[in-house]
């Protein structure tokens, strides 16, 4: 179990803050970067389209195909979403300024109703022993461990690299 948690707490280091790696490649910067040119090509795309609709709208000839009404419609039909969406917009941010600014809870303040536990040495904590349960309470950090963490232990030790369970974790 103790080769397991290991495993599991080496796969969340972290080697963005060490100085001694260097980042390569950022992948997640790259997959924004195209997200936000499919963004601005559809942004463009539609101000075509509404710039056609716009001049459709406008227009004054006296024959009126089905085509030309079609378009006037369907420009008529746009400016009464985007004016709807204003409308929504406006409302939403009226609501907000009447909520108020949001605040952020501080990381040191106690739970609810906890005021006291910290000097208090009758209190049980769930996984301590009696010993310096005086002192402040701090946060235990939870390791995840995986499927893939107890395979990887299990194929590097020597007596469980061909066992049964192994190839039963893989078939998973």
């Amino acid at each position: 179990v103790e080769k397991v948690s290991e495993t599991a707490q080496q796969r969340n280091i972290s080697y963005k803050d060490d100085e001694r790696y260097e980042q390569a490649s950022d992948v997640r910067a790259q997959l924004k970067f195209f997200e936000q040119l499919d963004q601005i090509e559809k942004q463009r795309k539609d101000e075509q389209e509404r710039e056609i609709l716009m001049r459709a709208a406008k227009s004054r000839s006296r024959q009126e195909d089905p085509e030309q009404l079609r378009l006037k419609q369907k420009a008529k039909e746009m400016q009464q979403q985007e004016l709807a969406q204003m409308r929504q917009r406006d409302a939403n941010l009226t609501a907000l300024a009447a909520i108020g600014p949001r605040r952020k809870r501080k990381l040191d303040s106690p739970g609810s109703g906890s005021g006291t536990e910290g000097s208090s040495p009758s209190v049980a904590v769930p996984g301590c022993s009696g010993i310096g349960s005086t002192r402040q309470f701090t946060r235990q950090r939870i390791t995840r461990v995986n499927l893939r963490d107890l395979i990887f232990c299990l194929e590097n030790e020597r007596e469980t690299s061909h066992s049964l369970l192994l190839y039963k974790a893989f078939l998973k």
